[in-house]
């Protein structure tokens, strides 16, 4: 293979498609994503399928509560079905510290008309049954947030890209980029070189790879995280949101008839390592015991484990390097990708084309860490 691009977006997962998708339909010529792999294969399958904009960040609230009108419209856009269930999402909060912090977020959330609210603990468990109130302060809860299927927003993007003319490269993966000077003039890949004078670095948890071929420093490191699938739970409602208990970052929702069921392992470290284990499985049964000890008597059927990709201030990265000219990047967003991809693959467009995105990233870029300016997330999970 020997082809031409205007440009060449690399990874195959929600952001990727997300930029091909806003690239193409905005009349972008000749447009090919390449992904190494089957479309979504990476952390975008993996992934709790969360979305919401109750984040402590500005930017973070602004790039989710986009998205999240972007998948309320979805099915209509693509004709993709992506299983929206918009349930909300409830933090449980149980120090001061905790609860100042989000009164902090919601007031930020509310003026940039997210409806988030701080609750009793009586209400979080009327909202959320399967909890003990011991220990609980309050909880933050905003019913717009929720959880769909992330493959199927994959293919949903995928497909309209095709329709708008994007070509898609799948089982390729990229070997190179070449440049003469500070401008790109082509990807290496193992079928072949595509000359072009663009890149979108989307590739997730292999992105400090990518940039490197470019001479551009994407400080992102995977990290692997794991979930859990139980049997059906009987009398499980319907309208049951998401529900994490901040202290321990153990969260829940529904899974069909069952309970996807997370949590972070503070033992994990950095890896490309994605097979499951059971050693956090002791601190997510103590943390169950305390909150939601009912789940523990569900038998486990079925999980995985995938990565996060992560910053050093857990923030995303979105921009244009400044070392070569026309490689712009999407990564690092360490668990927050998948719910902002529909708006991140507007700003990427807009950044491509020249134009003015309905939000500046500009603090989002990769030179913020060079230049001591971190942009910490507090809401993660």
């Amino acid at each position: 293979m020997n082809t031409h691009a205007s440009v060449v977006v690399i990874g195959g997962g929600v952001i990727g498609t997300s930029i091909a998708y806003h690239l193409a339909a905005a009349g972008v010529r000749d447009v090919l994503l390449v992904e190494r792999d089957e479309l979504a294969a990476g952390s975008t399958s993996k992934a709790a399928g969360g979305v919401r904009a109750q984040f402590s960040d500005e930017l973070n609230i602004q790039l989710g509560a986009r998205s999240l009108e972007a998948f309320g419209r979805f099915e209509e856009e693509t004709g993709q079905d992506i299983g929206l269930h918009r349930v909300g999402y409830l933090f449980l909060l149980s120090t001061p510290e905790e609860v100042a912090s989000f009164e902090r977020g919601i007031r930020l959330q509310n003026t940039l008309g997210v409806p988030s609210r701080m609750i009793d603990p009586a209400e979080a468990q009327r909202l959320s049954p399967l909890i003990t109130t011991d220990g609980l302060l309050a909880a933050a809860f905003s019913p717009d947030d929720g959880h769909c299927t992330p493959e199927a927003v994959v293919h949903g993007y995928a497909a309209a890209a095709r329709r708008c003319g994007a070509r898609i490269l799948r089982r390729t993966a990229v070997t190179g980029i070449e440049t003469h000077g500070d401008a790109i003039t082509a990807v290496d890949t193992t079928l072949g070189r595509i000359t072009t004078d663009t890149v979108v670095c989307a590739a997730g948890a292999w992105s400090k790879a990518v940039g490197a071929m470019a001479g551009v420093e994407l400080p992102v490191q995977p990290l692997r995280r794991q979930i859990a699938v139980t049997e059906a739970l009987a009398g499980l409602q319907p309208g049951l949101p998401m529900t994490i208990d901040f202290s321990t970052s153990l969260y829940f929702h529904s899974e069909g008839p069952g309970l996807l069921v997370g949590m972070s392992d503070p033992d994990e470290r950095p890896g490309f390592a994605t097979d499951a284990h059971d050693r956090w499985i002791p601190r997510l049964a103590a943390a169950l015991e305390h909150r939601a000890p009912g789940i523990l008597d569900l038998r486990r059927t079925g999980g995985w484990a995938g990565l996060y990709e992560v910053t050093p201030d857990h923030n995303a990265l979105i921009g244009e390097a400044t070392s070569v000219s026309r490689f712009l990047y999407a990564t690092g967003f360490s668990g927050h990708g998948f719910l902002q991809g529909p708006a991140v693959g507007e700003v990427v467009r807009d950044l491509y084309l020249g134009r003015v995105p309905f939000v500046d990233v500009t603090p989002l870029s990769a030179g913020r860490f060079a230049a001591d300016a971190p942009r910490p997330e507090v809401n993660r999970v």
